[in-house]
């Protein structure tokens, strides 16, 4: 959730359900309802279908109605729409959405939504308060980009994952600070790195999670983050002023 109030110092262990997006599911529905008619003419339902990183601002009866994408475009949403994962109103929500962009009657764009699925923000946690040991089990990692507005620092990743009788297994993910060290031209630059649990899950096959770093938790002028992968450390630098 962007903007919460209580930004504690503890580590902010997301479970991985609640990381899962499912894009396959939304891809077989686009697949299955293609008509040869539909894909000529280009106006099949989903023949216009977007997919952006947008922060989804919920009104008063929790219901999203207007989003902001990483481009900086402001849209209402056609229709307004709740879920599980939105539990306050008048927030700021970080999350993958998924639509088609039209023009309403007075000219302006909005977002006719298809989904969403929300995108945990973790806080940055200090190495020396995190309330465990630091675990770095390896991920596969597929991509590191910055937003275009320079607040959010995006991670496309894969986990492995599995069924379990283990009612105790899970997965935990989060972003730890090791130090920030001065450069010798006065900048300071912040070493981070991705906390990553296995706890206990069979590495049976693949999944992939996004999660976004809010940069204004980050107090230095660029970040040095280091995640381990299966094929060994992937380090992605960025600037932040």
């Amino acid at each position: 959730m962007v903007g919460a109030k209580n930004n504690r110092h503890s580590v902010h262990k997301l479970m991985v359900k609640y990381l899962l997006i499912l894009f396959t599911i939304h891809y077989s529905l686009f697949i299955a309802s293609c008509t040869q008619d539909a894909y000529d003419k280009g106006e099949g339902e989903y023949s216009l279908l977007r997919a952006d990183f947008v922060e989804a601002h919920t009104n008063g009866q929790k219901q999203v109605d207007y989003v902001i994408t990483d481009d900086g475009e402001l849209l209402s949403v056609s229709e307004p729409f709740t879920a599980k994962w939105l539990t306050k109103a008048d927030t700021l929500y970080r999350c993958a959405l998924y639509y088609n962009k039209v023009k309403e009657d007075n000219g302006k764009y909005a977002a006719d939504v298809v989904s969403a699925g929300q995108v945990p923000c973790p806080l940055v946690t200090p190495l020396s308060k995190l309330e465990t040991s630091m675990r770095t089990d390896p991920v596969k990692f597929e991509s590191a980009w910055m937003s275009k507005s320079g607040k959010y620092i995006n991670l496309s990743l894969y986990l492995m994952t599995g069924s379990t009788t283990d009612k105790d297994a899970i997965q935990h993910l989060a972003i730890v600070q090791d130090t920030v060290m001065e450069n010798p031209d006065h900048t300071r630059t912040a070493y981070l790195r991705l906390y990553h649990d296995q706890g206990g899950i069979p590495e049976y096959y693949s999944t992939q999670v996004y999660t976004s770093i809010l940069t204004k938790e980050i107090d230095a002028d660029s970040v040095s983050l280091t995640i381990n992968t299966y094929k060994g450390s992937v380090i992605k630098s960025f600037s932040l002023r």
